[in-house]
């Protein structure tokens, strides 16, 4: 019933307990609830003379990490009068929303949809119940519930959306609307290609004499430009990387900026390639820039959990000695919150930064720095502003620390994570 239907009832019942003053009233209040019921009868009759009303929820098969992903509902109606509805979508509890409750009215015969949006701030399979729709007539004395689409799973991958976005920039040569710049390339290697016979304006630098003494004719190498790189996403699982920023974790923004940077890379003619580790060398996609590479990232991504384990840099180092044989461009997403933690893993660094180029990006606590930045009232706030600096210090010379290595670092928001590693990768890129 109604909440109308409720009111009315309540006005009968009182007019008719009036008539025990009013003899007149007791009458009236008959009366009244002899009207009220054959409207709830026709109201009733109206309503469940046939189904009149069906639902469908339409959304992707996935859902995009971090991304607000579109969810329409759409109705239908058979009867031959308006009608006005409400609708309960059974969303996955993890959203925690309580707004998902919409208003629509339907024409006789008549279509509408209702539109809104969910962002998800973890990967996993996300479970939706039914749609439940109440249905009214104008009368407003009763409800029809209709149960209608099937529940269903969705699985959220890493921001499939975001990397859609940069390949449709890309494609119109805008990338500079998401702040990647353009980088002019400033160097030239060349790789081995084949070897032929010399022939007038042949360099006589490139002459190979080995395979001239064989055939007893002059011999010259030829080299072509060398196009191509094998770049590893290399993401820490470790628990450091449990720390969340806006609702994600700090492992969720590197890997959505590690799916980013593989498609770029792979654009670039370079071969892109991923490895995960924590207390032991996980998970590895060897380099290449085949057409299922992406596809393959991204199921790998899809199942990446955090651990509450220690990082291993020895492990990463041995993994790497047995599955990497070639120079790479090792993009290294990690956490350091302080020197001594940098100082347990640097000697790791530095033999990694000998045997690959080698790039730290590691994250700056946002939080931390906004509240460093506000006024301090107390002599407490005074002592907590003076250890927040400490850290931020700590993390700027963490920065300094690497470079006088020679190994490379950015520190990062995570909001800025993605076009930062991207226009830092065009750099290291343009000077190869």
């Amino acid at each position: 019933m109604k909440r109308r239907f409720y009111w009315l009832m309540t006005v009968v019942v009182l007019v008719t307990a009036a008539g025990a003053f009013v003899p007149v009233l007791f009458t009236a209040g008959r009366l009244l609830l002899a009207v009220l019921l054959i409207m709830l009868a026709v109201d009733v009759a109206m309503l469940w003379s046939r189904r009149g009303l069906d639902a469908t929820r339409q959304m992707s098969d996935r859902f995009s990490n971090g991304d607000p992903n579109p969810v329409r509902i759409r109705l239908e109606s058979t009867y031959p009068f308006a009608v006005s509805t409400e609708v309960i979508d059974e969303i996955p509890f993890v959203f925690q929303r309580r707004d998902v409750l919409f208003r629509a009215s339907l024409s006789p015969r008549g279509e509408a949809t209702i539109r809104y949006e969910l962002t998800p701030t973890k990967r996993g399979v996300y479970g939706f119940g039914h749609v439940r729709v109440f249905v009214a007539t104008r009368l407003g004395l009763a409800e029809r519930r209709y149960t209608c689409a099937a529940p269903r799973d969705v699985k959220v991958y890493p921001s499939y959306l975001m990397l859609r976005q940069y390949e449709l920039l890309a494609m119109s040569n805008n990338l500079t609307e998401m702040g990647i710049k353009r980088i002019r390339r400033i160097g030239n290697n060349t790789d081995f290609e084949q070897i032929k016979n010399y022939v007038d304006g042949d360099d006589y630098r490139t002459i190979n004499w080995r395979a001239t003494a064989r055939r007893h004719e002059l011999m010259v190498n030829v080299y072509q430009e060398e196009r191509s790189q094998q770049v590893y996403c290399v993401v820490d699982k470790g628990r450091m990387m449990q720390q969340t920023f806006a609702g994600m974790t700090l492992l969720d923004y590197a890997i959505n900026a590690s799916l980013v940077l593989s498609y770029v890379a792979v654009n670039k003619q370079d071969k892109a390639g991923l490895i995960t580790f924590s207390s032991q060398f996980d998970t590895f996609v060897s380099a290449s820039r085949q057409a299922g590479q992406m596809q393959t990232l991204l199921e790998a991504l899809y199942a990446e959990q955090t651990r509450f384990d220690e990082t291993d840099y020895s492990a990463l180092l041995a993994g790497l000695s047995r599955h990497v044989s070639r120079r790479s461009l090792l993009i290294l997403f990690t956490s350091f919150t302080s020197m001594a933690a940098l100082q347990r893993q640097l000697s790791f660094l530095r033999q990694l930064s000998r045997r690959h180029r080698l790039l730290v990006v590691f994250f700056e606590d946002q939080e931390l720095r906004n509240y460093a930045g506000a006024p301090a009232q107390t002599t407490e706030q005074y002592y907590q502003h003076a250890v927040a600096e400490r850290f931020l210090y700590e993390q700027r010379l963490i920065v300094h620390t690497l470079r006088q290595y020679g190994i490379q670092s950015m520190l990062t928001t995570p909001a800025g994570l993605s076009v930062g590693v991207v226009n830092k990768y065009l750099e290291i890129k343009s000077r190869l």
